[in-house]
Order: C-alpha cells, then sequence, then structure tokens
C-alpha cells in the first residue's frame, strides 16, 4: 500500500523528475568491482513515457571505458526532499520523517563517439539549466572554446528497462499536520520540495 501510495502520478511526473535535477548517480561494475559516477543527463521521451536518458561523462575516466561496451546499469535521480521535523507539529508525538521525489531505473547503457549527438545534448542541458534566468548565457557566447572542452567528454545513452518512482510528499498526513509541514519547509526556505508537496496534494487548503 505504501509504494502505491507514494507511486507517480503519471508519466510526466518522472520526467520532470528527470528535467529540474538532471545529475542523477550511475552504478556500474567493471573488472575492478563496482563503483558509482555522478552525471548530467537529459530525458528523452516516446510514446509518453521516459525511454532514454542521454548524457556525458570525462574522456578516458572509469565510467567511460565501462561504457565502451553496453552494460547494465542502475541510475538514481533525487529530486527535492528534506527533513520534517516533530518541532514544527502540534502533536510532538509524531516521528521524525523525511519527505522526497525519487527514482530508480534500470538501463542498459554505451558511450557514443558522436560529436554532433555530443554538441545536440550539451546544448540542450545548456537551455534546460538556463532557462527562466536573467540575462540567460548560451553555448555559442564560448565560441571555438567550446569545441576544445567538448573533446575532453565523451555522450552516453541509457536505455531504460525498467524503472520505480516514489513521491513521499506528505499524502498521508491529516490536514492540519499537511499545514504545519508546509509552514516549516516555508521558514526553512525548501520552496522545491514545498511546491511539489502542494501539487501533490492539489485539495488541501
Amino acid at each position: 500500500m505504501g509504494s502505491e501510495r507514494y507511486a507517480a502520478r503519471d508519466a510526466d511526473d518522472l520526467v520532470r523528475l528527470v528535467d529540474e535535477n538532471p545529475l542523477v548517480w550511475i552504478f556500474l561494475e567493471d573488472e575492478v568491482g563496482p563503483f558509482a559516477t555522478g552525471a548530467p543527463v537529459r530525458p528523452v521521451v516516446a510514446n509518453g513515457q521516459l525511454q532514454q536518458l542521454i548524457g556525458h561523462v570525462p574522456r578516458g575516466s572509469r565510467v567511460h571505458r565501462a561504457l565502451r561496451t553496453p552494460c547494465k546499469g542502475l541510475i538514481l535521480a533525487l529530486g527535492p526532499h528534506g527533513y520534517v521535523s516533530p518541532s514544527w507539529l502540534s502533536d510532538r508525538t509524531q516521528a521524525p520523517t523525511w519527505n522526497f521525489t525519487s527514482a530508480r531505473l534500470l538501463a542498459t547503457l554505451k558511450a557514443i563517439e558522436d560529436p554532433a549527438l555530443l554538441e545536440d545534448h550539451l546544448c540542450d542541458l545548456v537551455k534546460a539549466m538556463e532557462r527562466n534566468r536573467e540575462d540567460a548565457w548560451r553555448v555559442e557566447e564560448m565560441g571555438p572554446r567550446m569545441q576544445r572542452l567538448a573533446a575532453g567528454v565523451v555522450a552516453f545513452d541509457a536505455q531504460i528497462t525498467d524503472r520505480e518512482c516514489r513521491f513521499k510528499l506528505g499524502q498521508d498526513e491529516d490536514d492540519q499536520t499537511f499545514t504545519e509541514i508546509m509552514r516549516g519547509l516555508d521558514r526553512e526556505g525548501n520552496r522545491g520540495l514545498r511546491r511539489w508537496m502542494r501539487e501533490f496534494n492539489p485539495f488541501r487548503q
């Protein structure tokens, strides 16, 4: 029951989670053993579902070497999250908890030696991160330095084979507790988590 309670409302929730929080953790295993690395990615949607991620990693790195041949990996995405303190609540017998947005993705990953795809990915990533910023920056402002820096990274493709999302956002709280949690998050400036909680509980006051 708990997993269903905290499930995504629809496929858009997962797409938005990755879109707004592009730095994911990738867990792989090579001849030395298991390891993890962070990498920025962009979502690719097909038939209304998140089907693929395109990202980049440092050229010549351990993760690049592992991705030279297709391999299976685990990708973890974490969005807005935060500790919920009983000190915010009228009922101080409540236990502390943690509200969060997250996704666990199983995927087949491989490096892609394609300069055009890499450039498209980097431009798309920058546009996503610069949107709604005042005087937003553009890749073109780098001039020829863009090509020199891009030579130090390589694109990769992650074809998603399975997914599990959890959006624990106060769905199981009574109205008073929910309101007090929202006030606590507001005082602490956790606007991201507060916004997701509001959207997952549209009928709350």
